[in-house]
């Protein structure tokens, strides 16, 4: 069955504007375009509509959607089997959070207690899952299931001072590195802060430092195309900023 622009944004729940981006962009052209000048869709990119949303609900930018689907292995079974697993722990933290809420809503009227650990139980949890979603293949591979393993179990048993301060020097990192990115200098004294600060950050989630593993995960925020996103969102260049400055100070 052929669509139009029009019913098949009504029938998704897009937009028509977002379709036209799509096919602008390159991820998502009609089959053919009517001698009236309307887009019509077939049912192959009615599929492949269907996994660019389900991509996108699950965070992934349209850059890398694109790459996905162009690529030779692609299989659209096994994608979907993946969306479902991805889905079903999206589910499972949102669950965990709703408890959460319930339980603090409970305890405010004084009809249960809550220990303040258990306040943060899952906000911990979703940092756990979200980092296993995006990176986890990669980390474990690099680092080994036992090392991840024993990082999360770090993660899960952290205080809420110990949770707060992670929070607190997260964005005191970020900004650091913006202020210091713009000054051009890795081997200067605010690349050292920043060095110093990330130096701590990964200590709330290691159980033991190394200069060398400081070396290799900063180096690997540079061969990853999503932990380079993550950073250059901080200021452009960050990434490739930040691993000169680990393997200057390092060194």
């Amino acid at each position: 069955m052929e669509y139009t622009i029009n019913k098949l944004a009504s029938m998704a729940g897009v937009s028509t504007r977002t379709l036209r981006f799509y096919d602008e962009c390159g991820l998502l052209s009609p089959l053919r375009v009517s001698s009236n000048g309307y887009r019509i869709y077939g049912q192959e990119e009615i599929n492949r509509l269907q996994q660019i949303m389900f991509y996108r609900e699950l965070g992934v930018e349209l850059a890398e959607i694109g790459r996905i689907l162009s690529g030779k292995n692609f299989d659209v079974q096994a994608a979907l089997l993946s969306h479902l697993d991805m889905l079903h722990s999206k589910r499972e933290r949102i669950d965990v959070l709703i408890m959460n809420v319930e339980k603090s809503i409970r305890a405010m009227k004084g009809e249960t207690e809550m220990t303040d650990f258990e306040k943060f139980e899952g906000f911990k949890q979703k940092l756990i899952d979200d980092n296993e979603q995006k990176y986890g293949n990669e980390i474990r591979t690099k680092y080994g299931d036992s090392t991840i393993d024993h990082s999360n179990a770090k993660v899960k048993s952290m205080t809420k001072e110990q949770y707060a301060e992670v929070e607190r020097l997260t964005s005191e990192l970020n900004d650091t590195l913006k202020t210091a990115v713009k000054q051009g200098d890795p081997h200067g004294e605010l690349a050292k802060q920043a060095f110093e600060l990330h130096k701590r950050w990964l200590c709330f989630f290691w159980d033991k430092y190394s200069k060398e593993a400081h070396i290799g995960v900063s180096q690997m925020y540079v061969d990853d195309p999503r932990f380079t996103e993550y950073y250059d969102k901080i200021s452009p260049g960050c990434a490739v900023f930040l691993r000169d400055a680990v393997h200057h100070f390092c060194s």
